[in-house]
């Protein structure tokens, strides 16, 4: 018997998988219907040899030093900051918004305090910031909103962002001084030797079975197992008894060119008459050399495997039906983005993950004193202790009161030496029915606008 089944090998299913293993000694089967590991952060070589993201480009950036310790155990680190470059006006100008961009658009040579006063003279007044228009012309005003934003945003979630939710443009900053960095979280990498590897090393545990090409509707009346975790649309959980939760989703066209490179930053944003709403240069993010470069061009549509959650207030209204019988389900646990219907990066997802952890080790250990203390009562009232969760042995973890619960990196988890790699999971752990040689999108640390 499996302690748990795991539905989805994404970060959210893989984090979960490892946690429960390896510190609660729990015996995991995780099963996911692609033909591959790591969900939307799959990476694999192309066929001429460049590293590619399958389902779009992945930048690895938090806040959080728990999380960046926690994947420093399964990965060394490239170090790297993201820089885009919008296509404006015949123009490739930094984006965010900086002071760069000002002084280049318009053929200026502001000071940071004089951009800041440009800004304040175009900024359109808003009484109350509702939608992602709100958001921009509140802070840059209409024409910088129209040169960057509203198009790229109608593209990207197919509504204009006077009808979507300030929470989409509010992800993208304003700066007044040079900072070209699109984020400026405390730790920016990329994993050394690519994502796949690294969940080939969260997944290395003997007590993880993993299943791929599988639906775990198949198998879930004929495995046995105690709990659930499950990771993907929580609305397809339940038939869609209310309804389709509205999802946006994405078309990759890739594309190798004999050249060594090919765009003048990592990544260039078309917010004008181009279908596509970005180009990618993959080299740019992994710091391989090759003398060919691959690049993907992202294509936004309404149908497809689901990428992220359409933020409207009646979308939200609806999923908080399904959270209810969510949440009324015994024996299942919702986590991730598509679970909860919510737009995460990874680090929210891995971060999530760990907090979901932290509850089941915590409940066990309530059920064990429970269980504890009714046996040593007197036969004649010793009571049974009703709960699903008395079924699970104690987990065992350490004490995160005196202890750290992840090694802190060393310097030398940034950089280090290559380490070739087979492509392939490590076969001990390979459950029954998994297939790794079917040719095989993003958790897109989202599209900006």
């Amino acid at each position: 018997m499996f302690d748990y089944l795991i539905v989805g090998a994404g970060f959210a299913g893989s984090v979960l998988a490892e946690r429960l293993a390896a510190d609660a000694g729990k015996k995991i089967l995780l099963v996911d219907k692609r033909p591959h590991i790591g969900g939307n952060a799959y990476d694999h070589y192309n066929e001429d040899g460049i590293l590619i993201h399958k389902y779009g480009p992945h930048i690895f950036h938090t806040n959080s030093k728990e999380v960046f310790e926690y994947l420093s155990r399964f990965t060394e680190w490239r170090p790297y900051a993201h820089r885009v470059l919008a296509s404006v006006d015949g123009q490739h100008v930094p984006m965010p918004i900086n002071l760069d961009t000002i002084n280049q658009l318009y053929g200026l040579r502001l000071t940071s305090f004089e951009v800041e006063k440009f800004f304040e003279s175009v900024a359109e007044k808003v009484e109350t910031v509702r939608t992602s228009e709100d958001v921009v012309v509140s802070k840059v005003g209409r024409e910088l909103y129209e040169k960057f934003f509203r198009n790229y945003t109608r593209k990207q979630w197919g509504l204009d962002p006077s009808e979507l939710d300030k929470s989409v443009t509010s992800r993208v900053p304003t700066r007044t001084n040079r900072d070209s960095r699109y984020f400026t979280d405390t730790y920016q990498a990329m994993p050394l030797h690519g994502y796949t590897r690294m969940f080939e090393r969260l997944l290395a545990h003997p007590n993880i079975k993993v299943m791929l090409n599988c639906d775990y509707r198949e198998i879930a009346d004929e495995v046995a197992y105690r709990e659930m975790i499950y990771t993907g649309p929580v609305d397809e959980f339940f038939d869609c008894r209310y309804g389709k939760l509205p999802y946006r989703s994405l078309h990759f066209q890739h594309e190798t060119l004999p050249c060594e490179q090919h765009l003048a930053a990592p990544v260039v944003n078309y917010p004008n008459e181009h279908l596509y709403t970005r180009i990618t240069e993959f080299k740019a993010l992994t710091g391989q050399q090759h003398p060919k470069t691959s690049i993907v061009y992202e294509y936004p549509q309404a149908e497809g495997d689901p990428y992220y959650p359409v933020p409207k207030p009646e979308n939200a209204a609806l999923y908080d039906k399904y959270k209810k019988l969510a949440d009324a389900t015994p024996n299942v646990h919702f986590v991730g983005r598509l679970a909860t219907y919510r737009y995460y990066n990874m680090d929210q997802v891995v971060a999530q993950a760990l907090t979901l952890y932290r509850k089941l080790r915590d409940e066990a250990r309530d059920d064990q004193t429970a269980t504890v203390t009714a046996a040593k009562r007197p036969a004649a009232t010793t009571t049974a202790v009703a709960s699903r969760r008395a079924l699970i042995p104690a987990l065992v973890a350490s004490d995160t009161a005196t202890a750290p619960k992840y090694p802190a990196p060393s310097p030398a988890t940034i950089g280090g030496e290559s380490v070739p790699w087979s492509g392939q999971m490590p076969t001990a752990q390979l459950g029954v029915g998994i297939s790794l040689n079917a040719t095989p999108q993003r958790d897109p640390d989202l599209p900006v606008g």
